[in-house]
C-alpha cells in the first residue's frame, strides 16, 4: 500500500506558515545569514526540512516544530478518501476540522464505510501501512448471495490475487442464520482488497465497511464524525 508522506518542505516556505515574516522577508533573512537549521546557518533557499523533527532558529527565536496530529474518522458512503479530488467531490480531508495539512492512511472506496485514520505524520503512516506489521483489519461485507462453507474454507487456506497467495484471517457470521452478512479479519493493505478476494470466487460486496483497524474501532463515531487520537493510543499501536 502507498502511503503519501508529507515530510519536508521548503525553508522559505516554512519561515512563511511559522509566521515569522512574509515569504519574501523570509527568503531576506535566509540570504542574510540569520537563519539555522539543527545549529548550522542555511542560505539555500532550495533547502528544505522536516518540519516536525529539524530545529529552526531565526536570529534567537526558535520556531516551534510543527505538531504531530492523529485523527480517527468514521467515513460515510459518498467521499473520496483523498486530500483532493479533481470532480469537488467531498473529501475526508473536508470531514477534519484542523489548520494542519493531514492525509488519509490508505484508502476506502467511495462508497465503502467505516475506520480511516488521518495523519500529517509520515513515519507514523507508514509503519501503520507496512505488510510486515500484520495490523488486523476487521470488516463487515455485505455479499449478494450466502458465502458457501467451501468458499468460506478457501478464502482461509489461501487463493490467489494478482499471483500473490491471499487469506482471510478469520470468517465469522454476523447474524445467526444469515450467511450473506459476514465478518472477516485480514493484515492486507492492498487496494480493493476484500472485494477482490469475495470477487475471485463469484461474490459481489454489496456493502463493506472497516468495523476496526489495529485496536481503533468506530464503536461511539457516527457515520461522519471523527476523533482526535491521543500520542499515547498512537505509540501502543505501533508497539
Amino acid at each position: 500500500m502507498k502511503v503519501q508522506v508529507m515530510k519536508t518542505i521548503r525553508i522559505n516556505k516554512y519561515l512563511a506558515e511559522s509566521g515569522i515574516a512574509s515569504r519574501r522577508k523570509s527568503e531576506e533573512f535566509i540570504l542574510q545569514g540569520r537563519v539555522t537549521v539543527n545549529g548550522k546557518v542555511v542560505k539555500d533557499l532550495s533547502a528544505k526540512i522536516d518540519p516536525y523533527n529539524d530545529v529552526v532558529y531565526v536570529d534567537d527565536v526558535k520556531l516551534k516544530t510543527k505538531e504531530k496530529v492523529y485523527f480517527l474518522l468514521n467515513k460515510p458512503k459518498g467521499v473520496i478518501t483523498s486530500t483532493a479530488d479533481e470532480k469537488k467531490r467531498m473529501t475526508v480531508v473536508d470531514l477534519i476540522d484542523t489548520r494542519e495539512k493531514i492525509f488519509p492512511v490508505g484508502r476506502l472506496d467511495y462508497n465503502t464505510t467505516g475506520l480511516l485514520i488521518l495523519t500529517n505524520d509520515g513515519d507514523f503512516a507508514n509503519r501503520l501501512a507496512h505488510p510486515s506489521n500484520k495490523i488486523e483489519r476487521v470488516y463487515i461485507a455485505k455479499l449478494n448471495k450466502d458465502l458457501k462453507e467451501s468458499d468460506k474454507l478457501k478464502l482461509l487456506n489461501g487463493i490467489y490475487i494478482d499471483k500473490r497467495r491471499s487469506r482471510f484471517t478469520k470468517i465469522s457470521f454476523v447474524e445467526e442464520n444469515n450467511f450473506s452478512l459476514v465478518k472477516v479479519v485480514t493484515v492486507e493493505g492492498r487496494n480493493h482488497f476484500v472485494k477482490n478476494m469475495f470477487s475471485n470466487l463469484g461474490y459481489r460486496v454489496k456493502e463493506l465497511e472497516r468495523e476496526s483497524f489495529g485496536k481503533f474501532t468506530t464503536k461511539g463515531l457516527s457515520p461522519g464524525s471523527y476523533k482526535i487520537l491521543k500520542k499515547s493510543e498512537v505509540e501502543k499501536l505501533i508497539k
